[in-house]
């Protein structure tokens, strides 16, 4: 995909020099949207796999829901996504080619390739990450728990040494609170039993409805308490005293971001 409007702008602002001391310098990618990543090749592939299987379907004349044809065939004419919400019409055909732990297993694998392997772009000095944090927000449907998701994103991952690559377990901010639980167990039992699992993450559209029904559930401690330390969490001042002096009884620290606990308001004046 191009580098294309804002990116493009600040990248056109920089001299040749300047370029190449940036391709040279070894990056840590710390944040990488697994689903938001995929190579367009690879979503067409899986397409065409796809329509192979599901030929016979009712739900459209080739096999494939209307809102997946149409993200597809925008991922193939190729998109600029300049401003945050101009990429999540694109996540159902997305999401819908990874529905299976195969699929899944072949995404993740191909996103891991093209970040940490330098084959995967020759002509540049070094691989585009020498770390890599994937990002993923577990899904279940009827191929998959949300276990399962984990685990077969953790099989690629783990193909790497710990220190080229590891996973993050989102939750959704459209989660009701017995799935944001589950997702948190699921992390914590992988965490726990040695599998590479770093940390948990708040995710979503943020131009949803941003109410957490789950913000006063156990989940923050349930995570403090299980998992391995340190932990960081953004939390409400309230949450941070609390945990804070679960932190202090349990003798083990405690990442607080200090701009993570801001919340921007409308002025009315």
């Amino acid at each position: 995909m191009a580098i294309s409007g804002y990116a493009a702008a600040a990248f056109q602002s920089l001299t040749p020099a300047k370029i190449q001391f940036i391709r040279n310098l070894p990056k840590a990618e710390l944040h990488a949207h697994l689903n938001g990543c995929i190579p367009v090749q690879v979503l067409q592939d899986l397409a065409l796999e796809r329509l192979s299987i599901s030929s016979g379907s009712d739900s459209t004349a080739n096999g494939l829901p209307d809102e997946v044809k149409s993200g597809i065939e925008r991922l193939q004419q190729g998109v600029d996504l300049n401003e945050i919400h101009e990429f999540f019409g694109l996540f159902p055909a997305i999401y819908s080619l990874t529905s299976t732990p195969t699929a899944l297993a072949t995404a993740t694998r191909a996103v891991l390739s093209q970040f940490l392997d330098l084959d995967a772009h020759p002509t540049d000095p070094q691989p585009q990450a020498a770390y890599l944090e994937l990002r993923s927000t577990p899904r279940e449907n009827a191929s998959m728990t949300r276990m399962q998701y984990l685990e077969a994103v953790l099989s690629e991952v783990e193909r790497y040494p710990a220190d080229r690559a590891a996973l993050i377990v989102s939750l959704d901010r459209r989660m009701n609170a017995r799935v944001a639980e589950e997702v948190v167990y699921c992390a914590v039992k992988l965490r726990k039993s040695g599998r590479r699992v770093v940390g948990i993450d708040l995710c979503g559209d943020p131009l949803t409805d941003d109410t957490l029904p789950f913000r006063n559930s156990l989940i923050g401690e349930y995570a403090l308490l299980m998992a391995a330390p340190p932990l960081g969490l953004g939390m409400t001042e309230a949450e941070v005293e609390r945990v804070a002096r679960m932190g202090m009884d349990s003798r083990f620290p405690v990442s607080l971001a200090e701009p993570s606990q801001l919340r921007n308001s409308p002025s009315t004046s």
